[in-house]
């Protein structure tokens, strides 16, 4: 009979505790956003596509044709290509893209990218409905921006 009385307090509290748990959420403010009526305010440390940097002086990018991200990938899914022009010293970047389908946001790239001319993009709302709609043309891209 003890264990009848025990059983039925041991619940009581459990049921309580649980009451009080959900009177305190109903109480609270609310956290949920409207997604997509309401932009909720991203991180900068957020890792999006690799995106090439503007040059601040210039206006144009910072790559030198070095290809070490393209070396660097272990998905394969940049395409770097250059040509030597003349008057110009080194060599001028002509085709940046990337294939967004095979990335793995590892972050090697940016890492090994000496003059720091890659960077990781801010975008999230990445959403497509053909596999055409994530391959990037970064080149494209900045001047774009420019």
């Amino acid at each position: 009979m003890s264990g009848y009385f025990s059983d039925l307090i041991t619940g009581s509290k459990s049921l309580l505790s649980g009451l009080g748990v959900t009177f305190k959420a109903m109480v609270s403010p609310v956290v949920t956003v409207q997604y997509p009526r309401e932009k909720i305010d991203v991180t900068p440390a957020i890792r999006g596509h690799i995106d090439l940097v503007k040059d601040e002086g210039t206006g144009a990018h910072r790559c030198i044709v070095c290809l070490s991200c393209m070396k660097i990938c272990p998905c394969q899914c940049i395409t770097v290509e250059g040509e030597k022009q003349e008057g110009v010293k080194g060599k001028v970047l002509t085709l940046f893209t990337l294939d967004f389908t095979k990335c793995s946001l590892c972050g090697l790239c940016v890492e090994s990218c000496r003059p720091r001319a890659i960077d990781f993009c801010s975008e999230y709302e990445l959403a497509g409905f053909s596999r055409e709609e994530f391959f990037y043309d970064l080149l494209k891209r900045v001047k774009e921006r420019a």
